[in-house]
């Protein structure tokens, strides 16, 4: 999801235990070992990252993806899912090869040698880790620094594009978001924040490539899409690149969503829930000081209906499930400073930098009819906005299967989603085709 709230009740728990994961978790002695990007003898990339435990995951770029299982002698599970794979990796005598096994025949490959650099700079009174991960070489490349989206994980830790992108030509810098990983502060959803740490992320990879520094540029994904248009307003960027995030308000995601979650139980079930959609806002608005006579209100008139249940959204579900008892004293310690009304469009009516904007077509977490909208209408105005979007893709751009019980299973990635960021980050411009990626913003090939 683009906020990723955590549940009331998941909220109390982890209260009562007094006690948090920690920041940046210790890989296992394999994983330290294999963590990196391999170059085949086809040609092809594999990178291989951390996943949750002691597992790992590995992924192709052309978005082919697996979980590989510790406990299980690395066997594979396809994409997100508990699915066998029939792909497989096999470990070389060193921590330099791999092999990939396919139904098709095996494939050796060798660890790709990046140029890192890992650094610590300054944003406001914080002091965030970052790292710049280069292509071999000393000539110039585009540099794509990695906006977070809601994710409290060290990006310097799990983000596979600073692997998957340098062993391409096209540099990448990470920083761990404030609050997580070998940053110091604590997390916030605070958009003008988080603008600024990225605009200082932007400015300290520049500085830090020197003579290697090409064209620099922004890329968010989910909530990253409402931050990294802020930065591109605070200094000067070549491009910036969003994937499937919003062009609308964070209540109007909860809104949306909560309604999708309705939508079979037709047009008069829209109608009531609004007005339960809108009291969780008015709560949810005042940091849980005020609004519960009016929730309280909407859950006696509508809690007995029967769509009441599968009313959920990003924190509609949640809020109206408790008393507001609850609500007071567990709601304001969950304060993120998520900006619930913020609204995009002047920050993107001012972008002067090329943006490409990646939906996701059926995307459940993040809507997309009305930032399909917004967008389109921005690209007609003449705003720098090109919009790309993957057709029967969830959040994430993931392909998906959907189980018995109708829960949709990552797969995936997109076909040609990876992509899409080394083009534009290189020239600005999409070149294409991109698996069966629609190009809703017709223009010419290059800037």
């Amino acid at each position: 999801m683009a906020l990723r709230h955590l549940a009331i009740a998941g909220l109390a728990m982890s209260l009562l235990a007094g006690c948090a994961a920690p920041r940046l978790p210790k890989m296992t002695a394999d994983q330290d070992c294999h963590i990196g990007v391999y170059r085949l003898t086809d040609g092809r990339l594999l990178d291989i990252g951390p996943a949750d435990g002691s597992d790992l995951r590995w992924r192709l770029q052309d978005g082919q993806v697996g979980r590989l299982h510790a406990d299980r002698a690395w066997a594979s599970t396809v994409g997100w899912t508990d699915r066998p794979d029939t792909t497989a990796v096999r470990w070389g005598d060193s921590c330099e090869g791999v092999t990939l096994v396919t139904p098709q025949g095996s494939v050796e490959g060798r660890r790709v040698a990046l140029q890192v650099r890992d650094t610590s700079f300054k944003s406001g009174d914080q002091t965030l880790f970052g790292r710049l991960v280069l292509p071999p070489g000393d000539q110039p490349v585009p540099i794509i620094v990695q906006v977070h989206g809601s994710e409290k994980t060290a990006a310097s830790l799990y983000n596979h594009t600073q692997r998957l992108l340098p062993a391409q030509g096209v540099g990448v810098f990470v920083y761990d978001k404030r609050g997580t990983g070998r940053s110091t502060g604590d997390y916030t959803q605070d958009f003008q924040v988080l603008g600024r740490d990225a605009a200082a992320a932007a400015v300290t990879a520049r500085h830090l490539a020197g003579p290697r520094a090409g064209r620099v540029g922004l890329e968010g994904g989910s909530q990253g899409g409402w931050v990294a248009p802020i930065a591109a307003n605070l200094i000067p960027v070549d491009f910036v690149i969003v994937g499937y995030g919003l062009a609308d308000t964070p209540f109007a995601e909860n809104r949306d969503e909560a309604l999708q979650d309705i939508a079979s139980y037709g047009p008069g079930a829209r109608a009531d829930a609004l007005e339960v959609i809108t009291a969780t806002e008015g709560v949810m608005a005042s940091n849980f000081t005020s609004g519960f006579e009016r929730l309280e209100a909407a859950k006696a008139q509508f809690g007995k209906q029967p769509w009441f249940k599968d009313l959920k959204g990003e924190f509609t579900g949640d809020l109206a499930k408790y008393p507001s008892w609850i609500l007071r004293i567990v709601g304001p310690t969950f304060n993120q400073q998520t900006p619930w009304t913020y609204d995009p469009l002047p920050a993107l009516r001012r972008l002067e930098a090329p943006t490409l904007w990646v939906l996701a077509g059926e995307d459940t977490a993040a809507p997309v009819a009305e930032t399909r909208r917004r967008l389109l209408a921005l690209h007609a105005q003449g705003r720098p906005i090109t919009v790309l979007e993957f057709p029967k893709t969830e959040h994430g751009m993931f392909t998906f299967e959907t189980d018995a019980k109708g829960q949709r299973r990552k797969v995936r990635y997109a076909e040609g989603y990876f992509q899409t960021s080394l083009d534009w980050a290189r020239t600005g411009a999409l070149a294409g085709p991109y698996g069966d990626a629609l190009l809703l913003t017709p223009e010419p090939r290059s800037r």
